[in-house]
Formats: structure tokens, C-alpha cells, sequence
């Protein structure tokens, strides 16, 4: 978990060389391919597409440099016609309708698609996916948002990723993983949504 936490912060700081040298030792410890794979993939939504394949092709050289025939097996579960529907059932019980409501006064309905997007994108065609869990995906998304520097979203994801039993003091050490590579500032962004979290909870 440690290497799939390294790769998947290297992937969103685009540190390509690095993320490189830790895909092979991901495959050194035990992880699959798939679970490689998925862990990138996970940092689309994030990052954006092109980014992510970036890491997609740093990964895919290691997997032919290893023997590994390609392309991997396909892992996606969904259709165009349900990827919403699968999508709300995963986001519903942790987020609510947190997004839908934030963004409801953009003009002309566009927190309406902005919403359905999210659900479809980021939940259908990414947290349905076989090959990681949807506790693992939480934590990871923990790992790149923390990577980028995005401190908005963090304390929702906190409080996520306790709602599908990551505890608090898990996800401070899954940061510890990612501090080496995010930086000091970049660490401190969701430890302090946990601490906003420890303190609305006492």
C-alpha cells in the first residue's frame, strides 16, 4: 500500500523518472499490475487526462520491460446508460448532495450538469472500476488531492474516507507516506482538515 500510495502521488506531481523506479517496486512487493494500473487511473479525474496518461505510458514501459503482456484485462463495469445510476449509489451515502446544492445558482442549469458530471465521471466510470477497492480509491484521492494542493475538497474526503472506516489516524499515516513528495505545506493542508475534523467531533 505504502509503493501504491508513492506511485499514485508521483503520477499527480508528474514526477515521471521517480514514478518509474517505484512502479518496479511496486511489482517488487507483491502489487498486481491491475492494481497499478487502477491506482493511475484513479488520478484522472484529478489531474486531468492528459496528465494521467503520461503516467499511463511510464507504467505500460514497465510493465513490457517486465514481461507483462498488455493490454491489461479490462476492469470497467459500467455502460453509458447506467454509469450515473452506479455512480449516485457510490457517491449518495458518503457525499450526499453536497455538489448538486453548492453549485445549484450557476446560471442556466450548469450546476445541474456540473453535478450529473461529476457523478458520472468521477464515480461511475472510476469507483465502479474492479481492480481497487472503494475504501483504497478514497485514501488515494486523499493522496492526490493532498499532492496538487487542493485544500478545499480535503476536509470532505476526511470525513469520506471515515465513513468507509479509513481512520483519522490512518489517514494521518497515509500522508506521512505522501509527505517526502508533496512537500512540508502541501502535508500540512490535510492535517489540518483532520485537525478541523478532530475538533467538530469532540
Amino acid at each position: 500500500m505504502r509503493e501504491i500510495i508513492t506511485i499514485t502521488v508521483l503520477s499527480s506531481i508528474q514526477a515521471l523518472p521517480q514514478l518509474k523506479s517505484h512502479t518496479y517496486a511496486c511489482l517488487q512487493v507483491g502489487a498486481t499490475p491491475i492494481e497499478i494500473r487502477e491506482a493511475i487511473y484513479q488520478c484522472a479525474p484529478f489531474i486531468g487526462f492528459p496528465r494521467t496518461l503520461n503516467s499511463i505510458d511510464v507504467i505500460n514501459t514497465v510493465f513490457k520491460e517486465k514481461g507483462i503482456a498488455l493490454p491489461l484485462k479490462s476492469t470497467g463495469t459500467v455502460t453509458e446508460k447506467d454509469r450515473y445510476e452506479k455512480g449516485f449509489n457510490i457517491q449518495n451515502p458518503i457525499y450526499g448532495n453536497e455538489i448538486s446544492e453548492r453549485y445549484k445558482p450557476l446560471p442556466n442549469n450548469m450546476g445541474e450538469t456540473l453535478s450529473n458530471f461529476l457523478t458520472e465521471l468521477g464515480f461511475g466510470d472510476f469507483y465502479t472500476r474492479e481492480g481497487l477497492d472503494i475504501k483504497t480509491r478514497e485514501q488515494l484521492v486523499l493522496c492526490i488531492l493532498t499532492a496538487i494542493g487542493q485544500t478545499g475538497p480535503l476536509k470532505s474526503h476526511v470525513l469520506g474516507n471515515l465513513k468507509l472506516g479509513t481512520s483519522l489516524e490512518e489517514q494521518c499515516a497515509i500522508i506521512m507516506q505522501c509527505l517526502p513528495y508533496v512537500g512540508i505545506p502541501n502535508a500540512f493542508g490535510v492535517f489540518n482538515a483532520i485537525l478541523q475534523v478532530v475538533n467538530e467531533t469532540k
